[in-house]
């Protein structure tokens, strides 16, 4: 018999299949296994590397002819905004005042004569000339600098200046240039300084003891004294009127008891007239440029008169020439006699005022300190002190006795046209080209008032002369305006 078969049981057969297989897809089956466990870890097969294709060439894009780079950049026409054309202009001016405050730092002309000298030295020119005194140093130093300037050598006004202060000593030099700086004055200043102190300190003792007499007299009210004074100014009324001369008047002075009248014009002639008549006495002719003020003396009949043609003369009434006094670099522009008579004051337009002897006619004293023209000269009513004023904006007080500065006026912010002395020693007013009147107390050095007093600039300012309660002021808007004063202390 055919041998028996045995039938093993049916196994089960595990398969596994990728899922979803592709068409071309490698993946073996995996064979049943008698016993199963864990599966072998699936091996993946080595892929076929892929084809490598050759670089694809850029492909050129044409460019408008109006994006072209070859447009030139000028062409192309830019908004500028408005804050950046401001900032544009400051960074201008801020370079402009740079370099004017270089200029300015290198127009600086020293005041110590060795180092007027070293400059000199160093610009090429001779240190002095024959006969040269010190300030003619100084003025032809300036001068030269001017001229270099002008010439368009202002870097090596520069490098003068660096070389200066890189060379040994300086520092020696700018210890001597310290203001305030002294000149070495004549005998015959010396002896007018002495003349000078004689003649204030009496004046001065008297007024100060008149003014401790009525401050402690009970009866004495300044207060009703000065109303009346005032209400006495308020009655003002136009005398009369005269045509002085073809051309504009300049100035005018009442002689010392107010019998005769001085006026002064552009043409260059000055009339004395009678008062209150108002017929002319005599012409008065010797300037050979336009008048610019007159003067009577204080002590007498004499009358001194400026001119632009930078002499003053002393003249008699009659019209007599008495003397010239010639010294001046510039125009002349105001006058004033000393309190004793004595002595001429003239300012000038070479930013100086000058004092000179009426008798001899020397030129006693030169005095700089402004930094432009001076314009006014004024003296203290004991003699003491004088006050001048300039084109810089401010007016300094001079002590006489002794040459220094008293003090320096500043409040201006225009040119000082006028300057005067109040009768009780104190006070002096300031008439400027701001419009502005200010009155200033010596005693604190210190403004006390601010006037308003026009509507144009104001040409001149006087107390009135016995008490000073009141000052009359001058003006280009065509009036003249009488201003109270307050003050009795």
């Amino acid at each position: 018999p055919p041998p028996s078969l045995s039938v093993a049981p049916a196994r089960h057969h595990h398969r596994l299949a990728a899922p979803n297989p592709s068409p071309n897809s490698q993946t073996p089956a995996l064979m049943s296994m008698e016993n199963p466990g864990p599966l072998p870890p699936a091996i993946t097969p080595p892929m076929a590397p892929l084809p490598v294709h050759p670089p694809i060439a850029p492909i050129p894009i044409p460019v408008p002819p109006s994006t072209s780079a070859a447009a030139d950049d000028d062409e192309v026409d830019y908004e500028v905004s408005d804050d950046h054309r401001a900032a544009r202009e400051r960074h201008e001016r801020a370079v402009q005042e740079l370099l004017q405050r270089r200029r300015a730092y290198a127009m600086a002309v020293p005041t110590n004569d060795s180092a007027v000298r070293a400059r000199l030295r160093r610009l090429g020119e001779p240190i002095t000339l024959f006969g040269e005194r010190e300030m003619e140093r100084r003025d032809r130093l300036r001068a030269l600098m001017v001229r270099l300037e002008a010439d368009g050598q202002f870097d090596r006004l520069l490098r003068v200046q660096e070389d200066e202060q890189g060379a040994p000593g300086d520092d020696d030099d700018m210890e001597q240039i310290q203001y305030p700086f002294f000149t070495e004055g004549t005998n015959q200043l010396l002896q007018a300084r002495v003349d000078i102190a004689m003649y204030s300190l009496p004046r001065a003792k008297a007024r100060v003891d008149r003014a401790k007499r009525r401050l402690a007299d009970l009866d004495e009210d300044p207060e009703a004294e000065a109303d009346l004074v005032v209400k006495q100014a308020g009655d003002f009324v136009l005398e009369c009127s005269e045509i002085g001369d073809d051309r504009p008047l300049t100035g005018c002075s009442f002689s010392r008891d107010a019998s005769m009248l001085a006026t002064s014009s552009w043409s260059g002639i000055l009339k004395v007239w009678s008062m209150p008549q108002i017929t002319k006495i005599a012409t008065l002719k010797g300037h050979t440029e336009r008048a610019t003020d007159v003067a009577f003396s204080p002590v007498d009949n004499c009358l001194a008169t400026a001119s632009a043609d930078k002499t003053a003369k002393l003249w008699n009434s009659d019209g007599s020439l008495l003397m010239s006094f010639d010294g001046h670099l510039d125009r002349l522009a105001r006058v004033a006699f000393h309190p004793s008579g004595k002595y001429l004051g003239t300012a000038s337009f070479d930013k100086t005022w000058r004092l000179w002897d009426i008798n001899t006619g020397t030129e006693l004293l030169l005095q700089e300190g402004h930094s432009r023209s001076v314009y006014g000269v004024s003296f203290h009513p004991d003699g003491s002190l004088a006050a001048s004023c300039g084109l810089d904006a401010n007016a300094r007080v001079w002590d006489l006795r002794s040459g220094r500065l008293y003090c320096t006026l500043i409040g201006h912010v225009k040119p000082v046209l006028g300057v005067g002395f109040s009768p009780n020693g104190h006070l002096v007013a300031t008439a400027s080209e701001d419009n502005f009147c200010r009155i200033w107390d010596l005693r604190t050095r210190q403004m006390l008032y601010s006037i308003p007093a026009h509507k144009s600039l104001i040409s001149h300012v006087k107390f009135e002369p016995q008490e000073g309660y009141y000052l009359a002021t001058s003006s280009y808007d065509t009036k003249a305006a009488v201003c109270i004063i307050r003050n009795f202390g």
